[in-house]
Protein backbone atom coordinates (compact mmCIF):
# COMPACT_ATOMS: atom_id res chain seq x y z
CA UNK A 1 0.00 0.00 0.00
CA UNK A 2 1.41 3.66 -1.02
CA UNK A 3 2.57 5.79 1.55
CA UNK A 4 1.74 9.63 1.63
CA UNK A 5 3.92 12.71 2.93
CA UNK A 6 2.60 14.08 6.29
CA UNK A 7 1.84 17.42 5.56
CA UNK A 8 1.38 16.57 2.03
CA UNK A 9 0.87 20.92 1.30
CA UNK A 10 1.85 23.59 4.02
CA UNK A 11 -0.73 26.15 4.55
CA UNK A 12 -3.20 24.83 2.08
CA UNK A 13 -6.58 24.31 4.45
CA UNK A 14 -9.84 23.37 3.52
CA UNK A 15 -7.97 20.95 0.88
CA UNK A 16 -9.74 19.27 -1.89
CA UNK A 17 -8.58 16.37 -4.14
CA UNK A 18 -10.01 15.22 -6.53
CA UNK A 19 -9.29 11.96 -8.71
CA UNK A 20 -10.74 11.90 -12.75
CA UNK A 21 -9.48 9.50 -15.20
CA UNK A 22 -6.69 8.11 -13.11
CA UNK A 23 -5.09 12.30 -12.27
CA UNK A 24 -5.18 13.97 -8.91
CA UNK A 25 -6.45 17.18 -8.81
CA UNK A 26 -5.93 19.80 -5.88
CA UNK A 27 -6.91 23.01 -4.80
CA UNK A 28 -7.38 24.49 -1.02
CA UNK A 29 -7.67 27.99 0.33
CA UNK A 30 -4.53 30.32 -0.06
CA UNK A 31 -3.18 32.12 2.72
CA UNK A 32 -3.98 34.93 1.44
CA UNK A 33 -7.55 34.30 0.90
CA UNK A 34 -7.39 35.82 -3.12
CA UNK A 35 -7.08 33.41 -5.33
CA UNK A 36 -8.09 30.19 -6.87
CA UNK A 37 -5.35 27.15 -7.26
CA UNK A 38 -4.76 24.08 -8.77
CA UNK A 39 -2.27 21.59 -9.38
CA UNK A 40 -2.12 18.02 -11.09
CA UNK A 41 -0.34 15.02 -9.99
CA UNK A 42 0.31 11.11 -11.81
CA UNK A 43 0.13 10.46 -7.39
CA UNK A 44 -0.90 11.71 -4.50
CA UNK A 45 2.48 12.52 -3.15
CA UNK A 46 3.20 13.98 -6.44
CA UNK A 47 0.98 16.63 -5.70
CA UNK A 48 3.31 17.89 -3.06
CA UNK A 49 5.77 19.02 -6.11
CA UNK A 50 3.16 20.34 -8.98
CA UNK A 51 3.24 23.39 -9.92
CA UNK A 52 0.12 25.41 -8.88
CA UNK A 53 -1.68 27.05 -11.95
CA UNK A 54 -3.78 30.37 -10.73
CA UNK A 55 -7.31 29.93 -12.38
CA UNK A 56 -9.02 33.21 -10.75
CA UNK A 57 -8.10 36.21 -8.71
CA UNK A 58 -10.62 38.04 -6.37
CA UNK A 59 -12.44 41.29 -7.54
CA UNK A 60 -11.30 44.64 -5.88
CA UNK A 61 -14.48 45.85 -4.64
CA UNK A 62 -17.95 43.99 -4.39
CA UNK A 63 -18.75 40.50 -4.82
CA UNK A 64 -16.15 37.92 -5.00
CA UNK A 65 -13.37 40.52 -3.25
CA UNK A 66 -12.39 39.09 0.13
CA UNK A 67 -12.37 35.57 1.84
CA UNK A 68 -11.93 33.45 -1.54
CA UNK A 69 -12.35 30.07 0.68
CA UNK A 70 -12.91 26.22 0.00
CA UNK A 71 -12.64 26.03 -3.36
CA UNK A 72 -13.88 22.19 -4.58
CA UNK A 73 -13.32 21.16 -8.09
CA UNK A 74 -16.29 18.28 -9.66
CA UNK A 75 -16.87 17.45 -12.64
CA UNK A 76 -20.48 17.53 -13.03
CA UNK A 77 -23.29 17.11 -15.51
CA UNK A 78 -20.59 17.28 -18.19
CA UNK A 79 -18.87 20.59 -17.20
CA UNK A 80 -15.60 20.68 -14.85
CA UNK A 81 -17.06 23.39 -12.20
CA UNK A 82 -15.18 24.63 -8.87
CA UNK A 83 -17.53 25.66 -6.06
CA UNK A 84 -16.01 28.20 -3.29
CA UNK A 85 -17.09 30.60 -1.09
CA UNK A 86 -16.66 34.63 -1.57
CA UNK A 87 -16.93 37.83 0.79
CA UNK A 88 -17.60 41.08 -0.61
CA UNK A 89 -15.82 44.46 -0.44
CA UNK A 90 -16.72 46.43 1.94
CA UNK A 91 -18.81 43.84 3.21
CA UNK A 92 -16.57 41.44 3.87
CA UNK A 93 -19.32 39.08 5.91
CA UNK A 94 -21.79 38.87 3.32
CA UNK A 95 -19.89 35.44 2.14
CA UNK A 96 -21.89 32.98 -0.67
CA UNK A 97 -21.18 30.28 -2.28
CA UNK A 98 -19.94 31.17 -6.39
CA UNK A 99 -18.87 28.87 -8.79
CA UNK A 100 -16.31 29.19 -11.65
CA UNK A 101 -16.76 26.93 -14.84
CA UNK A 102 -14.15 25.64 -17.43
CA UNK A 103 -14.87 26.45 -21.12
CA UNK A 104 -12.95 23.39 -22.09
CA UNK A 105 -11.55 20.04 -21.35
CA UNK A 106 -9.02 20.25 -19.62
CA UNK A 107 -9.04 22.37 -16.22
CA UNK A 108 -5.13 23.09 -16.13
CA UNK A 109 -5.04 24.41 -19.92
CA UNK A 110 -8.11 25.75 -20.61
CA UNK A 111 -9.72 29.17 -19.70
CA UNK A 112 -12.03 29.63 -16.63
CA UNK A 113 -15.33 32.24 -16.43
CA UNK A 114 -17.46 32.99 -13.54
CA UNK A 115 -20.45 31.17 -13.51
CA UNK A 116 -22.35 33.50 -10.79
CA UNK A 117 -23.73 32.73 -7.23
CA UNK A 118 -25.64 29.52 -6.76
CA UNK A 119 -29.05 29.96 -7.81
CA UNK A 120 -31.79 28.65 -5.38
CA UNK A 121 -34.85 26.32 -6.61
CA UNK A 122 -37.63 28.47 -7.89
CA UNK A 123 -40.11 29.49 -5.40
CA UNK A 124 -37.61 28.80 -2.26
CA UNK A 125 -36.50 32.34 -1.49
CA UNK A 126 -34.13 31.37 1.51
CA UNK A 127 -31.28 29.31 0.14
CA UNK A 128 -27.33 31.88 0.25
CA UNK A 129 -29.37 34.77 1.85
CA UNK A 130 -27.08 34.86 4.29
CA UNK A 131 -23.55 33.30 5.55
CA UNK A 132 -23.21 30.70 3.16
CA UNK A 133 -20.02 28.58 2.37
CA UNK A 134 -18.43 25.44 2.07
CA UNK A 135 -20.53 23.87 -0.95
CA UNK A 136 -20.33 20.03 -1.81
CA UNK A 137 -22.31 18.07 -4.73
CA UNK A 138 -22.28 14.32 -5.02
CA UNK A 139 -24.34 11.99 -7.66
CA UNK A 140 -26.43 9.04 -6.35
CA UNK A 141 -28.62 7.45 -9.21
CA UNK A 142 -28.52 9.93 -11.55
CA UNK A 143 -29.39 12.40 -9.30
CA UNK A 144 -27.09 15.68 -8.33
CA UNK A 145 -27.41 16.82 -4.44
CA UNK A 146 -26.44 20.23 -2.80
CA UNK A 147 -24.42 20.45 0.87
CA UNK A 148 -23.93 23.46 2.13
CA UNK A 149 -23.64 25.67 5.30
CA UNK A 150 -25.68 28.29 6.13
CA UNK A 151 -25.92 31.19 8.70
CA UNK A 152 -29.03 31.66 10.18
CA UNK A 153 -30.64 33.92 13.23
CA UNK A 154 -29.33 36.08 16.25
CA UNK A 155 -27.94 39.00 13.65
CA UNK A 156 -30.06 41.57 15.01
CA UNK A 157 -29.52 40.85 18.63
CA UNK A 158 -25.35 40.83 18.19
CA UNK A 159 -25.02 37.26 18.72
CA UNK A 160 -22.89 35.02 16.58
CA UNK A 161 -25.16 33.19 14.54
CA UNK A 162 -26.24 29.21 13.83
CA UNK A 163 -24.36 27.82 10.80
CA UNK A 164 -26.58 24.59 9.99
CA UNK A 165 -26.24 22.17 6.77
CA UNK A 166 -28.50 21.99 4.56
CA UNK A 167 -29.43 19.62 1.04
CA UNK A 168 -31.03 20.27 -1.73
CA UNK A 169 -31.50 18.50 -5.25
CA UNK A 170 -29.53 20.36 -8.34
CA UNK A 171 -30.97 21.57 -11.95
CA UNK A 172 -27.30 22.39 -13.27
CA UNK A 173 -24.37 23.20 -11.78
CA UNK A 174 -25.06 26.18 -10.88
CA UNK A 175 -29.00 25.82 -9.58
CA UNK A 176 -31.19 23.96 -7.15
CA UNK A 177 -33.46 21.90 -8.07
CA UNK A 178 -35.58 21.50 -5.15
CA UNK A 179 -36.58 23.27 -1.79
CA UNK A 180 -33.78 23.16 0.70
CA UNK A 181 -34.04 20.88 3.52
CA UNK A 182 -32.34 20.67 7.01
CA UNK A 183 -29.83 18.71 7.10
CA UNK A 184 -28.40 19.02 10.64
CA UNK A 185 -27.64 21.97 12.88
CA UNK A 186 -24.98 22.01 16.47
CA UNK A 187 -27.15 19.49 18.57
CA UNK A 188 -24.41 18.90 20.67
CA UNK A 189 -21.27 20.27 22.98
CA UNK A 190 -18.42 19.52 20.91
CA UNK A 191 -20.51 21.38 18.02
CA UNK A 192 -20.65 24.24 20.19
CA UNK A 193 -17.17 24.99 21.38
CA UNK A 194 -15.21 28.21 21.32
CA UNK A 195 -18.02 30.23 21.16
CA UNK A 196 -19.52 29.03 17.79
CA UNK A 197 -22.23 26.60 17.04
CA UNK A 198 -21.29 25.53 13.68
CA UNK A 199 -21.94 22.74 11.45
CA UNK A 200 -19.27 23.24 7.98
CA UNK A 201 -17.19 21.99 5.86
CA UNK A 202 -19.68 18.76 4.49
CA UNK A 203 -18.12 15.62 2.59
CA UNK A 204 -19.82 12.29 0.94
CA UNK A 205 -18.92 9.01 1.01
CA UNK A 206 -20.57 6.03 0.07
CA UNK A 207 -19.32 2.32 1.33
CA UNK A 208 -21.74 -1.09 2.21
CA UNK A 209 -24.98 0.77 1.53
CA UNK A 210 -24.52 3.14 3.19
CA UNK A 211 -24.10 7.50 2.51
CA UNK A 212 -22.07 9.27 4.91
CA UNK A 213 -21.73 12.79 5.18
CA UNK A 214 -18.41 14.22 7.20
CA UNK A 215 -18.82 17.58 8.69
CA UNK A 216 -16.86 20.28 11.13
CA UNK A 217 -17.82 21.42 14.15
CA UNK A 218 -17.01 24.15 16.34
CA UNK A 219 -14.51 26.78 15.94
CA UNK A 220 -11.50 26.63 13.97
CA UNK A 221 -9.23 26.29 16.83
CA UNK A 222 -7.88 23.16 18.94
CA UNK A 223 -12.19 22.07 19.23
CA UNK A 224 -12.58 21.97 15.51
CA UNK A 225 -13.50 18.31 14.83
CA UNK A 226 -15.32 16.26 12.51
CA UNK A 227 -18.69 14.54 13.28
CA UNK A 228 -20.90 12.53 10.65
CA UNK A 229 -24.50 11.40 9.25
CA UNK A 230 -25.17 8.62 7.74
CA UNK A 231 -28.31 7.27 5.96
CA UNK A 232 -28.97 4.52 3.30
CA UNK A 233 -28.71 4.15 -0.35
CA UNK A 234 -32.66 3.62 -0.47
CA UNK A 235 -33.43 6.53 1.73
CA UNK A 236 -35.12 9.44 -0.05
CA UNK A 237 -31.91 11.79 0.81
CA UNK A 238 -34.39 14.71 1.01
CA UNK A 239 -36.47 13.40 4.02
CA UNK A 240 -34.24 15.00 7.13
CA UNK A 241 -35.79 11.74 8.95
CA UNK A 242 -33.56 9.65 6.70
CA UNK A 243 -30.32 11.15 8.44
CA UNK A 244 -28.48 9.92 11.70
CA UNK A 245 -26.29 12.13 13.49
CA UNK A 246 -23.54 10.36 15.56
CA UNK A 247 -23.62 11.39 19.00
CA UNK A 248 -19.95 11.80 19.06
CA UNK A 249 -17.37 13.48 16.84
CA UNK A 250 -15.54 10.95 14.52
CA UNK A 251 -11.93 12.78 14.76
CA UNK A 252 -10.99 15.63 16.99
CA UNK A 253 -7.89 16.80 18.53
CA UNK A 254 -5.00 13.93 19.40
CA UNK A 255 -2.23 15.94 21.72
CA UNK A 256 -0.93 12.62 21.83
CA UNK A 257 0.16 13.24 17.99
CA UNK A 258 0.33 16.54 17.70
CA UNK A 259 -3.12 17.21 15.92
CA UNK A 260 -4.87 19.91 16.76
CA UNK A 261 -8.46 21.25 15.31
CA UNK A 262 -8.51 18.60 12.46
CA UNK A 263 -11.60 19.15 9.83
CA UNK A 264 -12.86 19.80 6.80
CA UNK A 265 -12.35 16.97 5.35
CA UNK A 266 -12.89 14.97 1.32
CA UNK A 267 -12.75 11.79 0.22
CA UNK A 268 -11.14 10.10 -2.77
CA UNK A 269 -9.13 6.89 -3.94
CA UNK A 270 -5.44 6.55 -2.90
CA UNK A 271 -2.72 5.58 -5.40
CA UNK A 272 -3.62 1.80 -4.74
CA UNK A 273 -7.62 2.42 -5.08
CA UNK A 274 -7.96 2.47 -1.91
CA UNK A 275 -10.08 5.32 -0.10
CA UNK A 276 -8.49 8.12 1.50
CA UNK A 277 -9.52 11.42 3.08
CA UNK A 278 -7.57 14.88 2.84
CA UNK A 279 -7.84 17.11 5.55
CA UNK A 280 -6.54 19.68 7.29
CA UNK A 281 -4.71 20.68 11.11
CA UNK A 282 -2.24 22.81 13.22
CA UNK A 283 0.20 20.81 14.98
CA UNK A 284 0.14 22.96 17.78
CA UNK A 285 -2.84 24.36 19.79
CA UNK A 286 -2.24 27.53 20.74
CA UNK A 287 -3.32 30.72 18.23
CA UNK A 288 -1.69 34.34 18.85
CA UNK A 289 -4.60 36.41 17.58
CA UNK A 290 -6.96 36.02 14.61
CA UNK A 291 -7.59 32.35 13.58
CA UNK A 292 -8.27 33.79 10.24
CA UNK A 293 -4.39 35.25 10.43
CA UNK A 294 -2.88 31.76 11.58
CA UNK A 295 -2.48 30.22 7.91
CA UNK A 296 -0.72 26.61 9.35
CA UNK A 297 -3.62 24.33 9.02
CA UNK A 298 -1.60 21.97 6.96
CA UNK A 299 -3.27 19.54 4.51
CA UNK A 300 -2.72 15.96 5.22
CA UNK A 301 -3.50 12.59 3.86
CA UNK A 302 -5.42 9.88 5.67
CA UNK A 303 -6.03 5.79 4.72
CA UNK A 304 -10.04 5.70 5.53
CA UNK A 305 -10.82 2.35 7.32
CA UNK A 306 -14.52 1.07 7.96
CA UNK A 307 -15.84 -0.47 11.13
CA UNK A 308 -18.24 -3.70 11.33
CA UNK A 309 -21.52 -1.63 10.47
CA UNK A 310 -19.69 -0.63 7.56
CA UNK A 311 -19.25 3.52 8.42
CA UNK A 312 -15.70 4.69 7.68
CA UNK A 313 -13.11 5.20 10.57
CA UNK A 314 -10.63 8.01 11.45
CA UNK A 315 -7.17 7.89 13.00
CA UNK A 316 -3.49 7.45 11.74
CA UNK A 317 -1.23 5.51 13.41
CA UNK A 318 2.25 7.30 15.21
CA UNK A 319 4.04 6.22 11.43
CA UNK A 320 1.81 8.25 9.47
CA UNK A 321 1.50 11.30 10.34
CA UNK A 322 4.75 14.19 10.05
CA UNK A 323 6.69 12.12 7.81
CA UNK A 324 8.61 14.91 6.43
CA UNK A 325 10.23 17.66 8.00
CA UNK A 326 8.68 21.19 7.54
CA UNK A 327 8.19 24.58 9.53
CA UNK A 328 5.59 26.28 9.91
CA UNK A 329 5.70 30.24 8.55
CA UNK A 330 4.42 31.88 11.78
CA UNK A 331 4.56 31.06 15.10
CA UNK A 332 7.75 28.43 15.00
CA UNK A 333 7.92 29.12 18.64
CA UNK A 334 4.41 27.97 19.88
CA UNK A 335 4.57 24.38 21.40
CA UNK A 336 8.52 23.75 20.53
Amino acid sequence: MANYLSPLLLQRADPYLYKFNGKYYFTGTCPDYDRIELRRADTVNGIASAKPRILWRKHPVGAMACHIWAPELHYIMGKWVIYFAAGHKPDKWRIRPYALVCKGNDPMKDDWEEAGMMSPADGDPYPFTHFSLDMTVFEHRGRWYAIWAQKVGTEDRGIEPISNLYIAEMETPFKLKSYHVLLSTPDYDWERDGGFWVNEGPAVIKHAGKIFCTFSASATGACYCMGMLRASEEDDLLDPRSWKKDRYPVFKTDESLNIFGPGHNCFTEGDDGEPITLLHFRNYETIQGDPLNDHNRHAHVMKVKFGEDGAPVFGYDRSEVYTVPFENEKQKHINA
